[in-house]
Order: C-alpha cells, then sequence, then structure tokens
C-alpha cells in the first residue's frame, strides 16, 4: 500500500512540474510578445512625428514646426517623460548657419501664481530634459532627426499650467521663440 501511494505521489509531483513549466513558457513568451509590440509602438510614434514635422516644412514653407502643433501637452505626476518635438530649417541657402535653443518657463505669466506660492522657475525648469542644445545646418538644410524635449514630472508637482518658452538662436541671436502649454494633472 506505502509503494502504490509513493507512486500516486510522485506522479502527480511530476504533472504538476510538467504543468508549472508549460505555464512558466507560456508567460515567458507572452512578456516577450509585448515587449516586442511596445517597441513597434515606438517606432511607429516617431515615425509619425517625423511624417509630421516634414509634412508642416512641405505644406506650409515654415522655418519652424513643433510637434504637437497645438503646443499643448498634458502630463501625470510620475508617468514616463513625456514632451513635444521640433524641427528647424535653414531657409539661407547658402550659408551654413549654427542654431542653438533653449527652453525655460516663463515666470511673467499669471498662470505660475497657480501653482503655488512655494512654486519658483527653477522648480519649473527641474523638469525639463534635453531642454538647451545647438546644431548646424547647411544652407537649405532642415534637421533629420527632430529635436526632443521631454518632461520628467515628480509626484510631488502641483497640478498647474505652466507656459514654457522655447527659444531658438540662429548665428548667436534669438531668431524665434515659441510658447508651449504643459498642463500637469
Amino acid at each position: 500500500m506505502n509503494k502504490k501511494a509513493a507512486m500516486e505521489m510522485s506522479v502527480g509531483t511530476i504533472v504538476t512540474i510538467v504543468l508549472l513549466m508549460a505555464v512558466l513558457v507560456m508567460g515567458i513568451f507572452l512578456v516577450q510578445k509585448i515587449f516586442k509590440s511596445a517597441t513597434g509602438a515606438v517606432d511607429a510614434v516617431d515615425q509619425e512625428v517625423q511624417s509630421e514635422i516634414t509634412k508642416l516644412f512641405a505644406e506650409e514653407g515654415a522655418a519652424l514646426a513643433v510637434y504637437p502643433t497645438s503646443r499643448q501637452i498634458t502630463l501625470k505626476k510620475g508617468d514616463d517623460p513625456k514632451g513635444f518635438a521640433f524641427s528647424v530649417k535653414n531657409v539661407d541657402d547658402a550659408n551654413t548657419i549654427k542654431f542653438g535653443y533653449t527652453t525655460t518657463a516663463n515666470d511673467q505669466d499669471t498662470s505660475f501664481a497657480k501653482c503655488g506660492s512655494t512654486f519658483t522657475k527653477a522648480k519649473a525648469e527641474s523638469y525639463l530634459l534635453g531642454g538647451a542644445g545647438s546644431f548646424t545646418l547647411g544652407g537649405g538644410n532642415a534637421l533629420d532627426l527632430p529635436r526632443l524635449v521631454k518632461f520628467d514630472v515628480p509626484e510631488t508637482a502641483p497640478p498647474c499650467t505652466i507656459i514654457y518658452e522655447l527659444t531658438i538662436r540662429k548665428a548667436g541671436e534669438d531668431w524665434k521663440t515659441v510658447d508651449i502649454f504643459v498642463t500637469i494633472g
């Protein structure tokens, strides 16, 4: 009787191990599929942003294109960094020109006060990722890849709207300024 019980227990254990291994393999397979589809989604978004910026240059003949075109961004506290993309076209056909850009919080606007009395310009600018840089463009050329400016909003951020100014410098002088409205929810 003991031998029969031992045999049934070992068969039950083997069946359990086989089933658990099958579940583990299926779980690994599903996780791999999820990561692969997420990577594809990021690539699709990147291609969409690039095509929209290219379309803006072609349709409007503009020297500066910002995406999203509404220049309004809604962010959630503690979420992954999100932001906007921009591209510049050197409309001077003959010369290679050095461009620079800076993104700063506009503390002159009254909406800044809605973020709380202790909220400062330095605090708003601490949310920026990639808010400044420079690049050189040949005559008639545009950026191959749009520049990204992202916002990393911590959980402690107050819910409010902050206006940021994107300033583009051409050959060391201010050239274009665009307001970006960032709403933290």
